[in-house]
């Protein structure tokens, strides 16, 4: 069997962390985290959509930063992120691979709509 290519971690760009929620609940806790996390982080807090966007199954806001915020913010939000699962991935260009093989989640996994990425197998 080859070996896999060992891929230099300098090709990860920036980091989304995806607050997943279902209704107004959800919504307003989600609210709460980000503008926690961006009175707290260097961060840029998208828009909250009240519907599934993409390959996201949930409703959700992303919370986009650079690599160098990681070891602060993914562990803050672990311990912050209230009754929310979050998707945390990598940003590489490569959206299959950083929404599965560069995914991490805080709470529970939720399968995501991978048809929207081009398949390069």
């Amino acid at each position: 069997m080859p070996a896999s290519p060992t891929l230099d971690p300098v090709c990860i760009r920036y980091y989304h962390a995806h607050l997943y929620y279902r209704d107004a609940a959800g919504l307003a806790e989600a609210r709460r985290v980000a503008e926690a996390a961006a009175a707290r982080f260097d961060i840029q807090v998208g828009r909250f959509h009240e519907r599934p966007v993409g390959p996201h199954p949930c409703w959700s806001c992303q919370l986009a930063f650079a690599p160098e915020a990681f070891a602060e913010l993914v562990p803050w939000l672990a311990l912050n992120r209230g009754d929310l699962d979050v998707l945390v991935h990598l940003g590489t260009d490569d959206d299959r691979f950083d929404h599965t093989q560069g995914a991490m989640w805080l709470g529970h996994s939720h399968p995501l709509d991978l048809s929207l990425f081009a398949d390069d197998t």
